[in-house]
């Protein structure tokens, strides 16, 4: 038979795929989408996937062999495939970056990869030197990784001798390793095989009459099992009836000492699958009716439609009606919102129609629970529906029907970093094609792009004006912020219109929701002698004050430190803080209205899963009065009961440098303001801000979208923004300040040589160090009717031109398209 070769994607930020020897006895077994495990450099072994199979010998000396096949089919499906390399070459990222994102991690073994001896191995040959040592050093019966095994035995190349020893089947990858993702197993109970009439439970009775708890727990368990009922026996866990009969372990291990009861372990699923009662489809109101009828229609003569409704019109629930349509059809549904938070209401709604037919994927879920939901679906295990944030359009999708991209505006759905810095919204587009689906993109307040790609039919539009049950839109209040300070009308960051707005509220047992962008209790400190504010070591931003754990914290890197009692500085105890979070917002409401249950919604109070679900829960079951939140109160969240909405500094989030500023500040403020008025009563905002007179404070105001879309339009245009124009963002990174800076002026002369004005910079970011890397920014701004490949391909040949030098051995470049 002639050789056969894989090229194989590694979970590394390489361009290529790396070709490697199919070893005789896999010859068959290998196929695309499979993981095989391959040594890489000297040291290193990862898992890879199979990107082609062929006979191709590649144009080396030697070519490195395949060590292990880890699966019996591959693990990604149609057109998974595809969809990385679109992502890699759109988003100009390495196709190993997009299989890192990708793949859970619980499917990759990476350079700790461990090698056990295998217990019944007889040699038929003598050892060599080499391996003699290294089998020596596993003699111990423990796992020990590459690296440990290079330590152990002085060798700086071992993997040749191990892949030797792996052939000859003395040693082999460790189990653990092969399986990082561990099935959670279930230990269970039950009577010993011999028990199997009346008769003889009376004999373990009359046995038992001396020792009360252990006949007391085998009473529990037998009630538990309902062994002597007619439906017959269930399955009893240990946990259950430990807890049920309130015994001890040691009574249990008794039982089963006197083998009277037996245990046995079972797999079960991490995940929830209780079954909840299925309910009917709600019945659409008029407007709901026709903008469904509209989205069918659209949906039959294009591929993508934006369906742009007001806040609370109900557009979840024309979603739901698609999703049945979908699924009447045998075909699958991805369901994307930007936030976490939001699955916690949408997964009640949804599984109150669909049942078990509903997934749920987000990083908030540990490795093994996203391993299992990638094999349930890859194995057809009853998912047709997946309710995610981004990432989950890397799940391994049978056959998509419908796309839905809820809060489509969201700049959540854009990937930052690490690499590939992708965008969910168009990705998901992309992949719908791909599996010949459609796409509905939902926003009150949609991106300028998506608004003008509808307007110009290259989507289809629906437009829903009304909310649900005819609600009307909230009325925004504004309050002058300078004219409060000058008039000594304000209580902390509390105007008094809003505090009395707050207690009206309160005493009519309504909820508020207040707003604040910025976490933490203040943003930073400062010294009122001497201006000192305590900074980074590592990143060129002030540190930010946490009250509650009297620390100061980056946000970039992570770095924490306790505060200093004087300053460091001028060494006085004259350290203040300045400016103000939402920890801080949250002490002053305690003190304004102390009868009131307050909390917090931001990264710092939930930073699990059950963190999310148990503050959104609180809220709707009313055990929290006021909701104190960052940007995530603004994400679709849906609250009976919400009469009121402070925004405490509209101002903040106009002056932001960059060219979205507005639209993201009309979108924030509108979407936040959409918390309030539910049910059967006009809701109130007051918007806290120094520029009453700004035309975005205006235009939301007014609930003026299209005057919003129309003012950004002329200013995108005239200064050549999109969607007039595309953007690509070159991050140079060095750890050298003065390297980073003449690396970046080469890398833009040369591209102003060739792409002459398109090119600006390089320019400074708003932060210029992170974790000790200087960071550089050049702007490209490529007019629509220019070949995108042919722009990137100028960019990647001037930086590798750039990186060959040695002077930039260290540098790093990395391409941001489409930046948000």
């Amino acid at each position: 038979m002639s050789e056969r070769f894989a090229d194989i994607i590694l979970p590394l930020p390489l361009a290529n795929s790396y070709t490697y020897k199919i070893p005789e006895e896999l010859s068959e077994s290998v196929k695309l989408g499979m993981r095989v495990v391959v040594p890489f450099g000297s040291k290193k072994i990862y898992t890879g996937i199979v990107r082609y199979v062929h006979a191709v010998p590649p144009k080396v000396s030697s070519v490195k062999e395949i060590i292990a096949l880890l699966d019996n089919a591959p693990i990604l499906r149609r057109p998974q495939l595809p969809f990385w390399e679109w992502i890699a070459n759109y988003y100009m990222a390495f196709i190993g970056d997009v299989y890192t994102a990708a793949v859970p991690a619980g499917l990759k073994l990476e350079s700790e990869t461990t090698i056990t001896l295998n217990s019944d191995f007889e040699a038929d040959a003598p050892f060599s030197e080499k391996e003699l040592r290294i089998y020596n050093a596993l003699s111990d019966n423990k796992p020990h990784s590459i690296k440990e095994l290079t330590r152990i035995t002085g060798f700086k190349t071992i993997l040749p001798t191990v892949k030797n020893l792996m052939d000859q089947g003395a040693v082999s990858l460790s189990e653990e390793l092969r399986a990082a993702y561990k099935p959670k197993r279930l230990t269970c109970v039950r009577l010993a095989d011999d028990v199997t009439n009346d008769e003889q439970l009376q004999t373990i009775f009359d046995l038992l009459h001396r020792s009360k708890k252990q006949l007391n727990l085998l009473m529990v368990y037998l009630e538990l099992s309902r062994h002597l009922t007619k439906t017959g026996s269930r399955e009893v866990s240990k946990k259950e009836l430990l807890e049920q009969s309130g015994s001890s372990a040691a009574v249990f291990d008794a039982l089963v000492e006197k083998k009277i009861l037996h245990t046995y372990s079972k797999e079960i699923s991490r995940l929830d699958s209780t079954q909840t009662a299925l309910q009917p489809l709600a019945v659409l109101n008029s407007f709901q009716k026709t903008a469904y009828r509209s989205l069918l229609s659209q949906l039959k003569e294009k591929n993508v439609v934006l369906l742009h409704g007001v806040t609370s019109s109900g557009k979840t629930e024309i979603y739901i009606h698609l999703i049945a349509e979908t699924l009447k059809l045998g075909r699958q549904v991805l369901y994307l919102v930007p936030e976490i938070a939001l699955t916690t209401q949408l997964t009640q709604r949804l599984e109150r129609v669909f049942g078990n037919k509903l997934g749920v994927y987000h990083s908030k879920f540990s490795d093994n629970e996203r391993v299992e939901i990638w094999n349930n679906l890859l194995n057809d295990k009853g998912y047709e529906i997946i309710l995610g944030v981004r990432s989950s359009v890397f799940l391994p999708f049978r056959d998509l029907g419908l796309v839905i991209v809820d809060e489509e505006h969201e700049s959540s759905y854009k990937q930052y970093d690490p690499a590939p810095r992708y965008h969910a919204r168009n990705a998901a587009i992309v992949l719908a094609n791909m599996h010949g689906a459609k796409t509905v993109l939902g926003s009150a307040t949609p991106a300028i792009e998506s608004y003008h790609n509808a307007l110009a039919g290259k989507y289809g539009l629906v437009e829903l004006t009304q909310r649900h049950e005819e609600i009307e839109l909230p009325k925004v209040q504004t309050v002058d912020l300078k004219e409060a300070y000058r008039k000594k009308r304000i209580t902390g960051h509390f105007t008094d219109e809003l505090v009395e707005k707050i207690t009206l509220a309160l005493s009519n047992k309504e909820q508020v929701i207040l707003f604040q962008n910025r976490r933490g209790y203040a943003p930073y400190i400062e010294c009122k002698q001497c201006a000192y504010v305590p900074r980074c070591p590592h990143c060129d931003v002030s540190l930010t004050y946490h009250k509650h754990f009297d620390m100061i914290t980056c946000h970039y890197c992570g770095y924490t430190s306790k505060v200093p009692a004087n300053c460091p500085s001028c060494h006085t105890p004259s350290l203040q803080t300045k400016g103000f979070g939402t920890e801080q917002i949250e002490e002053e409401i305690h003190a304004l209205f102390p009868d009131a249950k307050a909390a917090r919604l931001d990264l710092d109070t939930v930073r699990t899963k059950k963190g999310f679900e148990k503050i959104i829960r609180d809220f709707e079951s009313h055990s929290i009065d006021i909701l104190i939140g960052t940007q995530m109160v603004t994400k679709g969240l849906d609250f009976g009961d919400v009469s009121l909405v402070g925004i405490l500094n509209a101002g903040n989030l106009l002056f932001y440098p960059d060219f979205r500023a507005h639209e993201r500040a009309f979108q924030l403020m509108a979407q936040v303001s959409g918390r309030a008025g539910r049910k059967s009563k006009q809701g109130l905002v007051v918007l806290q801000t120094p520029e009453t007179d700004h035309p975005v404070i205006r235009q939301v105001i007014a609930h003026d979208y299209k005057g919003m879309f129309a003012t950004q339009m002329r200013e995108r245009h005239d200064f050549r923004y999109p969607p007039y124009f595309r953007l690509i963002n070159i991050i140079i990174r060095h750890k050298d300040a003065g390297v980073n800076n003449h690396a970046a002026a080469l890398i833009a002369d040369e591209l102003k040589k060739l792409l002459g004005t398109r090119v600006l910079g390089p320019n400074n970011p708003p932060v210029g160090r992170i974790q000790n890397w200087y960071i550089k920014h050049i702007l490209l701004k490529i007019e629509n009717a220019a070949s995108p490949d042919a722009v990137k391909e100028i960019i990647r040949n001037v930086v590798s031109g750039i990186q060959s030098d040695g002077r930039f051995k260290s540098l790093q470049v990395n391409y941001d398209v489409d930046p948000m």
